[in-house]
């Protein structure tokens, strides 16, 4: 049958069917690759409840792009700062009175080593309190990229000095020091302060060149710390300002960088101490110092 077995009319008609699907097939490929490479022929597109906006997607950045190329360091506001954070007191100091007592040179006249700090009446230490919230400061500035160091870490017998305290500082050249305490006032005398250094000159003190620089130091702690704890600056000192100048401390005299003491509360009335042995509390006191740090360091 292959042989001349078709009427040639029905050959015709085959051969024309067979060159108009010749030339369909090449358009409709086409056709389907120009729909289905459009910008809004994906159904990825209106996965966000969008009209198939032609917008380009941004879940894969280029790698030209600043957040493709960032390293994992970056938008961390205290990369390369130093801060030195000064837990007050030492908790063994307790138990070496003659060495804790004998004196030291402040620059200006001689003062005692150091000494056991205070408690609340329901014997809750000052020196586990500074060590407490200093950790929680150390813990939210490293976050943010600082180099962090302390004075002590309740890892020494006792100390150390506060002439030893200010060196700690000096030598790490660090950017601010802050050292946590809580005050020992009478009962009914509440609220925090902070302690910035005098303009001293003598002996082996020098603040001339900090006083300013710790008093900036000094405004963005007391800001930072009221906003996150909710605690008034003490009226009982400092004409209610929050802010006391002292020149008798070798802590402040003795430092050649920016350099505040911080007297969270006072231990000895009973309202403050409820919240100074808060764990809750203590929390916001720590990320609230850590940001009135981070606020002088990026001024």
């Amino acid at each position: 049958m292959s042989n001349g077995s078709f009427p040639p009319e029905s050959g015709r008609r085959g051969g024309t069917l067979a060159i108009v699907l010749a030339a369909l097939i090449p358009a409709c490929c086409v056709a389907f690759w120009l729909l289905s490479s459009s910008p809004g022929g994906s159904k990825d597109d209106d996965a966000d409840g969008g009209s198939g906006s032609t917008a380009p997607s941004t879940s894969s950045p280029s790698p030209s792009s600043p957040s493709a190329t960032a390293s994992p360091s970056s938008g961390k506001p205290l990369q390369g700062k130093v801060v030195v954070i000064d837990p007050g007191h030492n908790p063994h100091n307790r138990d070496h009175p003659s060495q804790i007592a004998r004196l030291v040179d402040i620059g200006t006249n001689e003062k005692e080593c150091d000494t056991t700090g205070t408690a609340t009446n329901s014997g809750y230490a000052e020196a586990s309190f500074t060590l407490d919230v200093a950790r929680r400061v150390r813990t939210a500035l490293e976050a943010r990229g600082a180099t962090v160091r302390f004075t002590q870490d309740g890892d020494r017998p006792y100390g150390p000095c506060v002439d030893e305290r200010a060196e700690i500082g000096n030598t790490a050249h660090a950017d601010a020091v802050v050292s946590v305490h809580a005050d020992g006032a009478a009962a009914g005398q509440r609220g925090f302060h902070v302690i910035l250094p005098k303009s001293v000159r003598g002996g082996g003190a020098d603040t001339s060149a900090i006083t300013a620089p710790s008093r900036l130091l000094g405004e963005r702690l007391r800001s930072r710390f009221a906003k996150a704890t909710g605690s008034e600056p003490a009226q009982y000192i400092g004409d209610g300002s929050g802010l006391d100048v002292r020149g008798d401390l070798g802590g402040l005299n003795l430092s050649t960088v920016p350099k505040v003491f911080i007297e969270c509360g006072n231990m000895r009335d009973p309202q403050d101490a409820a919240e100074l042995t808060d764990a809750a509390w203590r929390e916001r006191a720590g990320r609230g110092m850590a940001q009135g740090i981070t606020d002088f360091l990026n001024e």
